[in-house]
C-alpha cells in the first residue's frame, strides 16, 4: 500500500512516501512555518524520487499536531485538495505518537514529549511502555511547566524542542529533594515527527479501510480561543 505521508507541526517539515513500512523517499525541511511555497516543491521533490504520480498513492496519512497553528492549517488545507482531486482516503495521526513510536523506551521509564507552546506554555503528552508500544498515558496537555513536572515520577525521558527552552529548569527541579522524578534528555533527532512513522501509525487504519472524515478532521488545537475553532 503506497501512502503519502507528511507533518507540519514542528519546524521540521517531514513528507515522504511508503510502500507497506518501506521508505519509497523522504525529505525534511527547516523552517520556523511551513508554508504552502516549501510544501509544493517538497512534494514534487518525493515523488519524482519515488518515480510515482500523485494517483499512484493509495492513501494520504497527516500529523495532527498539536503544533504551530499557522502550519497545521496549511499541511491541512493542502491535504483536503489532494484527497478531493485524487478521491483518496485520509487518515490522522498525533504528531506526538509519531515521536513516541520513534523511540526505544525501557520498562518503567516514563517519556514526556515537551515541545513550546509560547506564552510560558508547553504543548506535552507521557507515554509508557505496555505490551511492547509506547502507549500514551496522559491527555494532550497544554500546561505550564511547574504543572507538568508535578507528574512526574521515577525515570522520566524528554523529547522535543521544548528541551532547548526548559532544560535547565528542569534539571534544576530535579534535584531538588523529593522531586521524585530522575530526567533524560533525546538528541535533536528525537524531537520532530517523522513523515515515516506518521505513515506506520495510519497503516493499520489504512488496511482495515478505517479512513478519517476528510470533511469533520480537524488538526490537534489545544488553543482553541486563539484559533477560533470550536471544539
Amino acid at each position: 500500500m503506497k501512502i503519502l505521508s507528511l507533518d507540519t507541526s514542528s519546524k521540521h517539515f517531514s513528507v515522504g512516501l511508503m510502500d507497506g513500512q518501506n521508505v519509497l523517499a523522504l525529505r525534511v525541511i527547516k523552517n520556523d512555518k511551513v508554508l504552502s511555497s516549501k510544501m509544493i516543491p517538497a512534494l514534487k521533490a518525493v515523488f519524482k524520487a519515488a518515480r510515482l504520480k500523485p494517483q499512484d498513492i493509495d492513501g494520504i496519512a497527516v500529523g495532527l499536531g498539536p503544533g504551530s497553528f499557522t502550519s497545521l492549517r496549511v499541511g491541512f488545507a493542502t491535504v483536503k485538495g489532494l484527497a478531493l482531486a485524487l478521491n483518496k482516503p485520509v487518515v490522522g495521526v498525533a504528531s506526538f505518537d509519531a515521536i513516541a513510536a520513534s523511540i526505544k523506551l525501557k520498562e518503567k521509564e516514563q517519556l514526556c514529549v515537551i515541545v513550546d507552546a509560547k506564552r510560558d506554555m508547553v504543548y506535552s503528552a507521557l507515554y509508557e511502555r505496555k505490551d511492547g508500544q509506547n502507549a500514551r498515558c496522559s491527555e494532550f496537555l497544554l500546561t505550564g511547566l511547574d504543572d507538568l513536572l508535578s507528574k512526574m515520577g521515577g525515570r522520566v525521558v524528554f523529547a522535543g524542542d521544548g528541551i532547548l527552552i526548559h532544560k535547565d529548569e528542569i534539571v534544576r527541579r530535579a534535584k531538588v529533594r523529593n522531586a521524585g522524578f530522575k530526567p533524560a534528555f533525546l538528541d535533536e533527532k528525537f524531537w520532530y515527527p517523522s513523515a515515516r512513522q506518521i505513515a506506520l501509525l495510519a497503516l493499520p487504519r489504512f488496511e482495515k479501510k478505517d479512513a478519517d472524515n476528510i470533511n469533520t478532521l480537524v488538526p490537534l488545537y489545544l488553543y482553541p480561543q486563539d484559533c477560533q475553532v470550536k471544539r
